[in-house]
């Protein structure tokens, strides 16, 4: 009996050995899996941190509280108060006094210029605008904060470092006395920057906002919506429920989902050569886009509704023939309200896909400098992506966290519509 028990020890030792280098295996592989998530977590937080440091400064702007006088020699010398003539004055001449009155020891040209240039080449049309919302103004002083140039904002905010050597900063050292001068003298103010959010681009980066490329994006993604998202329905439900099973159907099938995985750019060269070559339709218009988009965003909706028609339990369609609907009456009565969240979830998720989408809107033009806010999808119009594209190609300090601004905007917009759509699915969704 010794013998036999030996070999069963012996046995029960190698199975022992062998469970714990499996288990030591599954240990590594699992503290493997945990480190690769924390990585990934921590390059993202690093992400986030970076663009957030950089763009949240872009929400407030500096401007500088100037005692304007609107004098009537210069706004309206006749004093007929013709709007015509009073858009036309000198509104550049209103806004520099004050500064010349703050700083009466700057005599020379050069000076003067450089004095002059720390307000924004906008100021003269924020004073103009006043003038002609309220004409009343005119012969009267008016405590009025004026945007200040993007290198005052700047220095203002601290990104442009006053200590650094001269040589190594835009701003020179005779600015920063006169900017120190005006905080000391408590005129420099820093706002909620308005602006941002209801200009359209300039050259300025002061005067910039992401009106017109939220305007643009607004009325792409209401074309593609409107287009992508029947279209999308009606081929899901005909594949799912009416299309008999063959090999056509079979290569549609495989063509959908081949579709989903084409590169962005090539809808746009499609786009490019159909809609604007052949069809001669606007170019940089919503209308295009939203046409581009809706070949793009097609695939993903019809492969999300139709998982939803087949989430469907048979029993539902049984029932509702055994009781006398027709085909058509159990599809569009029984299992589409069904399906239907799973489809807005899908739909939604491809409008988010399609918001964020640059390359095939550069294809078809949408990269032009537009300072209007569009009116409509036939308007000329850039899209956010497009806009940060923009951006981040301007050497301006200024210009950088703008961009890091609409990168932030464009998020909460894709956050937002992705949380919608998980929203929506826990709400609407049935258990079976």
């Amino acid at each position: 009996m010794s013998e036999p028990d030996k070999s069963t020890a012996r046995t029960i030792d190698i199975v022992e050995a062998s469970l714990k280098r499996r288990y030591a295996r599954e240990r590594r592989f699992k503290l493997m899996g945990l480190g690769a998530v924390l990585l990934g977590l921590l390059f993202v937080t690093l992400l986030f941190f970076d663009i957030v440091s950089k763009g949240y400064t872009a929400f407030v702007q500096t401007h500088i509280a100037l005692e304007v006088y609107f004098d009537p020699a210069v706004i309206d010398p006749d004093g007929k108060r013709d709007m015509a003539e009073i858009a036309r004055a000198d509104f550049r001449k209103i806004a520099r006094e004050p500064l010349a009155k703050l700083f009466p020891e700057v005599t020379s040209r050069g000076d003067k210029r450089a004095l002059y240039s720390m307000l924004s080449s906008g100021a003269p049309y924020q004073l103009s605008k006043m003038v002609m919302k309220e004409p009343g103004l005119i012969g009267t002083r008016q405590v009025v904060d004026l945007v200040a140039d993007d290198d005052v904002d700047m220095v203002v905010k601290g990104n442009i470092d006053r200590n650094a050597p001269a040589a190594d900063r835009r701003v020179n050292d005779q600015m920063i006395g006169w900017i120190s001068k005006l905080e000391a003298d408590g005129v420099v103010k820093k706002k909620f920057n308005t602006r941002f959010f209801t200009n359209g681009d300039s050259r300025e980066p002061e005067l910039a906002g992401i009106g017109g490329a939220a305007a643009g994006s607004f009325y792409t993604l209401l074309v593609t919506l409107l287009l992508s998202f029947p279209i999308g329905v009606a081929a899901a439900v005909y594949l799912e429920e009416f299309a008999p099973k063959n090999r056509w159907t079979d290569l549609i099938e495989v063509n959908i989902n081949n579709l989903a995985a084409v590169p962005s750019i090539v809808f746009g060269l499609l786009g490019l050569a159909m809609f604007i070559n052949l069809f001669g339709l606007p170019r940089s218009a919503p209308l295009v886009g939203g046409l581009v988009l809706t070949l793009m965003t097609l695939p993903t909706i019809i492969i999300a509704a139709r998982a939803s028609l087949k989430s469907v339990p048979p029993s539902i369609r049984e029932a509702a023939l055994g009781v006398g609907a027709s085909k058509m009456q159990t599809v569009f009565h029984h299992v589409l309200p069904l399906a239907m969240p799973g489809m807005l979830t899908g739909t939604i998720i491809g409008m988010a896909q399609a918001l964020g989408e640059t390359a095939p809107l550069l294809m078809i033009g949408m990269v032009a400098f537009i300072v209007d806010i569009p009116g409509g999808p036939l308007d000329p119009s850039t899209v956010l992506p497009v806009q940060v594209y923009l951006w981040a190609d301007s050497p301006e300090r200024a210009f950088v966290e703008r961009t890091s601004a609409a990168i932030l905007v464009l998020l909460a917009f894709l956050i937002a519509m992705n949380t919608f759509a998980v929203i929506m699915r826990r709400r609407f969704e049935r258990r079976w």
